[in-house]
């Protein structure tokens, strides 16, 4: 089925027009069948649990169930025997100046065992978790943003390697691939999208990015207050600003404004707010995250058909505070782990959402009883299931 179709699926249109009038000896079966709009698996199971079909249902309700049993176990019977693959990469720099340079968080994110839990979530990996690093002559270069710019380029190569087979991209539908990336900060979605732009050859495909963020992320250097390459990201990616950082980082040509998504964002300096209503950006809020409403739906599955792959970038300060104590840059009223990671997987049972960022998440001693790494994990974990109803 085509985007988020599968769990749009109404089980209860199913069987009102199966059978236009409800026997009362069903009951059971009308109190639960609204549940279907949102996990029909899950549910039917919980239904036919409820309903005691031999006992209670009538024979032709019987006949309705088990029509929707094979309506939505039969393409997961088919799909589900195969894990969904995953490419686990790791990017620590970040291009932040007066810090060290390269970040803690991914590796405390990959020391909670992550190879373990990705097999026991339903993933199986295609190789050891990557690990950029600057090759010897990167390393004689200077300057925090360039060094970042120089990462992110090895970043798209490496995304590049678990993509394309022999400079054929992969087929999404076929192999199930998600890529995932554990970066430093938001400057690293320069990398994960060139990775996904381009094969070996260098021959491009279109990209959309959904960037899901407290922030927007989309000042540019005439606008921005603290100064902050991390609050420039999206704009330098749309080609706004910071030209050569792009094009280091590998990503040749810009992507247009259709192609991004914004996600949860619920503070923007002065002047950012001015670009975000001069560009018109799409978004969806916090509440659309919580309640997986129509525009959340709408909003991807519009996407996907406008671009060949999607890539979802999480700033972990678009959570709740409670969940990222550690966070600077933390921004009351944000979704919990819980809800954004339903909305993930939400957004990874559509094929075209091919990859997953998981960036600036507290680590160590930022994080002393691991809320931030077990949020991420969250994340991580709604991806690979979602992908797994494909």
């Amino acid at each position: 089925m085509d985007g988020l179709s599968m769990n749009s699926l109404s089980m209860n249109s199913l069987a009102v027009s199966h059978y236009d009038q409800p026997h009362n000896d069903c009951h059971c079966f009308q109190k639960y069948a609204s549940r279907y709009d949102i996990y029909p698996g899950r549910d039917v199971l919980y239904i036919l649990l409820m309903c005691n079909l031999k006992e209670v249902c009538s024979v032709r309700y019987q006949s309705v169930l088990a029509m929707m049993v094979v309506v939505v176990f039969l393409p997961l019977s088919v799909n589900g025997a195969d894990k969904i693959l995953v490419d686990v990469i790791k990017n620590p720099y970040g291009g932040t100046r007066n810090t060290p340079e390269l970040s803690t968080n991914p590796d405390y994110i990959h020391a909670a065992g992550l190879e373990r839990m990705i097999d026991k979530w339903g993933g199986k990996l295609i190789r050891p978790i990557q690990d950029i690093r600057l090759d010897k002559a990167q390393e004689q270069q200077y300057g925090e943003w360039n060094r970042m710019a120089l990462a992110n380029a090895n970043f798209a190569d490496r995304v590049r390697e678990g993509r394309f087979r022999k400079g054929k991209a992969r087929d999404v539908k076929k192999d199930n691939l998600i890529t995932i990336g554990l970066e430093a900060n938001c400057n690293d979605l320069l990398g994960m999208l060139a990775g996904l732009k381009y094969d070996s050859a260098g021959k491009s495909r279109s990209v959309g990015l959904v960037f899901i963020d407290a922030h927007g992320d989309f000042n540019v250097p005439e606008t921005t207050l603290s100064g902050m390459l991390g609050g420039m990201p999206v704009a330098i990616a749309a080609g706004h600003a910071l030209h050569n950082i792009r094009r280091t980082a590998g990503l040749t040509d810009p992507l247009p404004m259709k192609h991004i998504i914004w996600g949860g964002v619920r503070d923007l300096d002065p002047l950012e707010a001015d670009r975000f209503d001069e560009y018109s950006v799409q978004q969806f809020s916090v509440d659309d995250i919580r309640n997986l409403t129509s525009n959340l739906h709408q909003q991807v599955n519009a996407l996907s058909k406008r671009v060949d792959v999607i890539y979802v970038h999480i700033d972990m300060d678009v959570l709740d505070p409670i969940e990222v104590p550690g966070h600077g840059l933390a921004v009351a009223n944000g979704p919990s782990s819980k809800h954004l990671a339903a909305a993930i997987s939400l957004m990874f049972e559509n094929p075209r959402v091919a990859a997953l960022g998981i960036a600036s998440t507290p680590s160590f001693n930022s994080d002393p009883e691991g809320i931030s790494r077990q949020a991420a994990l969250n994340l991580i974990q709604g991806a690979i299931e979602g992908a797994l109803l494909r």
